[in-house]
Order: structure tokens, then sequence, then C-alpha cells
């Protein structure tokens, strides 16, 4: 009889700590969301080098909310401690009603950890150093114009930035949700966890979803602001640029970027540093690690980490859906904005510069890019538009950790 119960408390006990009884309908709303996610990243392919970690994160966490819990300290009696543990007594002792206890800290969740690479801003920067082995700045160093259609492209975060405020966020907040509209999931998970780190699964998910979409989001918005004429300009080829120039190029940029706007400096820094990596030749086996072992490394922890900060409970307000809603609104507009400066460029180089590639101008590298290149096809087969985009899309990295530095400068 005494077995018979022994077993039927340990099935009570399982079933009381199980999903079953500790979860709740966000949660499993969440789950549902995750699975989405993970068929986007596998079946169609979206983004999924981050979009698979950042879904399963949202799918644990979830499932097992534990995994993200912060370490904390609990009360057990002395005589406890001493018996489990050898040696001195390293935590501080507390007597309660006659005993004694020591404050003995616990574990904290495995996610919580790996976590605080991305709280304390380490991780952004090491996936722009990665980045930076993998930019070639040949196409803008080139056609330096392209700067303008890359800046052009980051009005849309500050136009929703000041929409963002109208609608009753904070301006740390604003901030937060402005930089989605650069298209840039590093730097936007950089300035969130500056700005609003409450915010981070709502925004680092919204980034990383526009950035897989693309495809879908940008071309209705360059077919509606060009004309059949413009979107088949066939641009003349870019000059060759030297291996000085591109030796050069990161050096001048980070000396610049850090005098003027030190708090881009890490993001903009470790992006020409890995840059300087690819270009001097000399550190092949540096470059390699940064691009490939670290790159893939780091993109685990920040992908995984930052979707197990979307748990139901944080995730299913109403301010996520404004945020959500509001970074597709910077999008479109950096998106709008690209195309319209490059109108602009249209019509002072006497239809010279096919306004298409201005769309590039969001830092999504390489696939903004290539959806110029596509549209551009589409009107005409003979047009190779795809390393005068690049111009304006690497243009658009740098600009987008600029506007990311304006914003920690002005309202951090």
């Amino acid at each position: 009889m005494e077995i018979l119960q022994g077993f039927v408390d340990a099935v009570v006990g399982i079933f009381n700590s199980s999903g079953l009884t500790t979860l709740n309908w966000q949660n499993y709303v969440m789950i549902g969301i995750s699975i989405v996610l993970l068929y986007l990243a596998i079946k169609k392919q979206y983004e999924p080098l981050l979009l698979l970690p950042i879904a399963f994160g949202m799918l644990l966490v979830n499932l097992y909310p534990s995994i993200m819990s912060a370490p904390s300290t609990e009360m057990i009696p002395l005589a406890d401690y001493v018996k489990d543990h050898t040696g001195a007594i390293q935590y501080p002792i507390t007597e309660l009603n006659g005993a004694e206890y020591v404050n003995y800290p616990t574990n904290g969740g495995l996610l919580w950890y790996l976590y605080q690479g991305v709280k304390l801003g380490i991780y952004p920067p090491l996936i722009f150093l990665g980045i930076g082995c993998m930019t070639d700045f040949g196409p803008l160093i080139s056609n330096p114009k392209s700067l303008i259609l890359g800046a052009a492209a980051q009005i849309g975060i500050f136009l929703t930035f000041t929409g963002a405020i109208f609608l009753g966020f904070t301006a740390a907040e604003a901030g937060a949700i402005g930089i989605i509209g650069g298209a840039d999931g590093p730097t936007a998970i950089f300035v969130t966890t500056k700005l609003a780190p409450h915010l981070l699964g709502s925004i680092a998910i919204a980034a990383y979803s526009y950035m897989a979409l693309v495809p879908i989001i940008q071309p209705p918005i360059m077919k509606f602001l060009t004309t059949k004429k413009e979107r088949s300009v066939v641009m003349e080829q870019l000059r060759p640029v030297s291996k000085l120039e591109k030796i050069m190029f990161p050096v001048i940029v980070v000396i610049i970027i850090a005098i003027f706007l030190p708090d881009a400096a890490p993001l903009v820094g470790m992006l020409m540093l890995g840059n300087l990596f690819k270009e001097s030749g000399v550190v092949e086996r540096i470059n390699k690690t940064a691009q490939n072992e670290l790159m893939n490394i780091i993109t685990i922890f920040l992908g995984t980490t930052v979707g197990a900060t979307a748990s139901g409970q944080t995730f299913l307000t109403f301010a996520t859906i404004k945020i959500i809603v509001l970074g597709l609104i910077a999008f479109c507009l950096g998106t709008a904005f690209g195309v319209l400066f490059g109108k602009i460029m249209y019509v002072a180089t006497g239809g010279k510069v096919n306004p298409l590639i201005g769309s590039a101008g969001v830092s999504a590298v390489p696939m903004a890019a290539r959806v110029s290149q596509k549209v551009g096809q589409q009107e005409n087969p003979g047009n190779f538009l795809l390393m005068h985009a690049m111009g304006p899309n690497v243009a658009g990295v740098i600009g987008s950790a600029v506007a990311a530095g304006v914003l920690l400068n002005v309202v951090g």
C-alpha cells in the first residue's frame, strides 16, 4: 500500500510541476507563433540563420519559462549546507528563530547566462565584426554618391521615432522602435538593450521578420514610386577600386565616426575591423575565424536568447502590436525615401542613375541589393544593378549604425 501511495504521489508531483498546470494561454499562443516562424525559416528559408534559433528560443521559454530565470538566493539551514559542502563557508550566515541559515545562491536558467552577452552589448558588435569580414565596400568607394542613398533610407527611423512618441511611447522606447526601420537586426538589438531592454523580444522579432520579408515588402513600394522608364535604366560600369583604397577606407571611416559620434563606435569600429581583416590580406586565419566559427557561435547565442525574451506574458500585449506596426512603417518609409532620393539622383544625372538602387539603402545585406537587381531585370532583362545596389546597401549598414549612435546620444 505504501508503494502504491508513493507511486501516486510521484505521478501527482510530476503532473503539478508539468506545463499542463504551469503554462497559461499566452504561452500556448507563443508556442503556436514559434512553430509558424520555424516553418518560415525551414520551409520558406526566410533569414533561417537567425529566424530558426529565435523561433526555437521562443518555443523553449514558453514551454519551460525557468530556462530564462535569473539566479537568486535562498536561505538553507547551516547544518544542511555543511552536510553538502566541504571547506570554508563562503556565504553570509543569518540567524532565524534561533537557527543559523546560509544565504545560498541558486543557479539561473541556461539561457539567462547566455543572454548576458546581449544585455551587456557584446553579441551585436561581434556580429558586425563578422559582417565586416564578409563585406566588400568597393562599390561604395567606387561610387561615393551611394552614401546619400544609404543615408536617405535612414529617414524612416527618425520619422517613426517621432510617431512612436506621439503614440505614447517614451523617447527611449521610441528610439528602440524606430531603429527597426534600418532593417538591421544586430543594430536593433544593440540599441534596444541600451534604451528599452523590456521591449527586446518584440523589437528583435519585428526587425528580423522584416529583414526576412524584404523580397515581399520592397517590390510593391519600388514599383509604385518609379516609372517603367526609370526602372529600365542601365547604369555605367563601376570603376575598379585599388587595394590601397580598400585598406584606407575602414581606417578613415572609424576615425571620423569615433570622433564625431562615439556612441556608434562599438558597432562601426567592429564592422571596420572585420573589413580590415578582409582587405589587408595579412590575417587570413583571423578573417576566416571571424566570418565563420565566431560568427556562427554568436549567431546561435544571439538568436536563441533573443527569442527566449518573447515569453507569452511579456510579448502578447497591445504595445507589441503597436511596435510591430510601427516597425513595418519604419521599414517601408526607409525603402520609400531611398527610392525617392534615387529619383532625385536620376534627374540630377540626366537619367544615368536607376532609382531602384535607392531601395537597397536599408541594411539588409545583400538581400535588398538582390531585390533591386530582380525588379530591374523584370523591366529590362539586360539590366545588371547588383553591384550598383551594393553601394547603397553597405552604406545602409554604416548609416543604421550611425543612426543608432545618434539615438543613443540623444535619448540614451
